[in-house]
């Protein structure tokens, strides 16, 4: 075939993969791992994570930056997402990146199909999409969540990495539904610093509670 063909062709099937990804029916896959779930309500349960490429959300401490550009991460079709997730756990946690960046409904309905549980971390930077199990919504200032998110949020885990950061949880917290639970949780890299700070701010406001990232402090992923 002549290079030009080849160059048509190539086009061709990326238009076809963007499509699918844009539908929800294959997603920029970072990793997939079994674990156990070392953070908020759930901490100490065995879940299947999948990770999802793509954030714009730029939290300077995050720990996984090597997510948020999706264009590194292969489009993955969700069948094999799907698949390889029911094999190991009947508790599938997607994580990110963002993933809500990406239409959850195809990946979810799937899960669903299979009897699976499905639990979703979030800042909400983007609009709900998906049928959720449990949804853990994070908040960031540098993008703030959307929509209907704070009314079906079953856990606000605010991350602190100052003393403003309370400040910003509190706004938070304002707007989420009366069920919802409130956890505070260091960030890491400031642990030392910050946690004395939660004690004393969960202890004189009990409506919180303190998460974290037991994980890290268990040596596994």
């Amino acid at each position: 075939m002549p290079e030009r063909g080849i160059f048509y062709l190539c086009a061709m099937v990326k238009e076809d993969v963007l499509a699918l990804v844009d539908q929800g029916l294959m997603l920029p896959l970072m990793e997939e791992f079994y674990t156990i779930q070392g953070e908020g309500f759930h901490k100490g349960t065995a879940a299947y994570f999948i990770r999802v490429g793509g954030c714009d959300v730029g939290c300077h401490w995050c720990d996984v930056k090597e997510s948020w550009n999706a264009e590194t991460h292969p489009p993955t079709g969700i069948d094999h997402i799907v698949t390889n997730a029911a094999k190991y756990s009947d508790t599938i946690v997607i994580t990110g990146g963002e993933p809500l960046t990406w239409d959850m409904g195809p990946l979810t309905e799937a899960l669903k199909a299979k009897n699976l549980k499905t639990h979703i971390e979030t800042s909400g930077a983007y609009p709900l999409s998906g049928t959720w199990d449990w949804i853990c919504l994070s908040p960031k200032k540098n993008k703030l969540p959307e929509g209907i998110i704070y009314d079906k949020a079953h856990e606000l885990k605010m991350i602190v990495y100052n003393k403003h950061d309370f400040i910003f949880a509190e706004e938070q917290a304002a707007k989420t539904n009366k069920d919802c639970i409130l956890y505070l949780q260091p960030e890491w890299s400031v642990r030392d610093k910050v946690v004395p700070w939660i004690v004393e701010y969960v202890m004189q406001n009990p409506k919180w509670k303190v998460s974290l990232q037991t994980h890290k402090y268990l040596n596994i992923p």
